[in-house]
């Protein structure tokens, strides 16, 4: 069945955000000419190369154990697949390593949103006491010390390395990453079959009685906005203060950004504190309501869902991993 029939067309018309602009497929697997890119930062392939070179290399942690893909393995749809990612002289996180598919579409970065564009995210794990540790000074001695690295960032940026080059190159290499190609987004090109029975009652549920287009809407479906689902509040008290810690607003308290769920099914596990290992655990959690607290979301309340329809949004939220590619093809 085609997506240009009136049902599917329908569907797809609920779960993508009226205010987005992109079309169906627009999240293939080349990079969308819709990406957002600063206008003091011009997206290259020699950048983006550079970047990535540099997100790989361990020389940038204080003891040269770790490097950004450590916490952000491409396998994994570029997550760690640990609760709370690992830094450091075997230091121990406070949450959830993140994917990085489609952060080019970003409106903040991290879980509480501290980083409001990808240049300033890209800087704090090589500085953060438990993850990276390095000092920028350091991290550009470091690069300085290196011949080749030298030459490169004279060829694209015209001179030795600089902490904002550093910024620039990095957070380059992060917008070339990518997910696309998935049965949900072939069943928007209306591939022949289109998805299956199972999916598609999957999307009905999704976006109608389990109310998850509420936050999850747009093509990386996410509103880029923070909710308190209850997740950090245990034993009568919150456990991280989220989003409150950045903006001392106090509907605030327990708040942290909708992730995308493209590659669902590569990154578990979930939530900001990998707290929840499946995503059947993750429809468990909603479907009660998730953990009532003062500051709770008003959009979170118990579904009373049944078996076969947890199973139906189960293999819908499978359906959005495809492939990831990185870089310029």
């Amino acid at each position: 069945m085609s997506v240009k029939s009136g049902w599917e067309l329908f569907l797809f018309c609920l779960v993508i955000h009226p205010g987005m602009s992109q079309t169906p497929g627009s999240r293939g697997l080349r990079l969308d000419p819709g990406l957002p890119v600063p206008a003091g930062n011009a997206l290259t392939r020699e950048k983006a190369a550079l970047g990535k070179r540099l997100f790989f290399d361990r020389r940038l942690s204080a003891d040269g154990s770790v490097a950004c893909s450590s916490c952000h393995e491409p396998e994994k749809a570029f997550t760690d697949g640990l609760a709370v990612s690992r830094g450091v002289f075997l230091r121990t996180g406070k949450r959830n390593a993140p994917t990085m598919v489609n952060r080019g579409f970003g409106e903040s970065h991290f879980w509480d949103g501290r980083a409001a564009t990808l240049e300033e995210q890209v800087l704090k794990p090589i500085q953060d006491a438990d993850e990276m540790d390095l000092a920028l000074p350091e991290a550009v001695k470091r690069l300085d010390a290196d011949a080749d690295y030298v030459a490169q960032f004279r060829a694209v940026f015209g001179s030795a390395p600089t902490a904002e080059n550093l910024s620039h190159a990095l957070s380059s290499y992060v917008r070339t990453i990518r997910s696309g190609d998935s049965p949900f987004d072939r069943f928007l090109l209306g591939t022949p079959g289109g998805l299956p029975a199972l999916e598609l009652e999957g999307l009905r549920l999704f976006r109608d009685r389990a109310n998850c287009t509420a936050c999850h809407s747009g093509p990386d479906f996410t509103d880029h906005s923070f909710h308190n689902t209850g997740v950090a509040w245990r034993g009568g008290r919150l456990l991280d203060e989220g989003r409150y810690k950045v903006t001392g607003r106090v509907y605030h308290r327990g708040a942290f950004k909708t992730p995308t769920l493209r590659e669902l099914a590569r990154s578990a596990p979930y939530m900001h504190d990998g707290s929840l290992a499946s995503i059947e655990d993750v429809i468990e959690f909603y479907d009660r309501g998730g953990n009532p607290n003062p500051w709770l979301d008003e959009q979170i309340k118990p579904l009373h869902l049944s078996a076969a329809d947890k199973a139906a949004i189960a293999a819908f939220l499978r359906s959005l991993s495809g492939s990831v590619r990185d870089g310029f093809e």
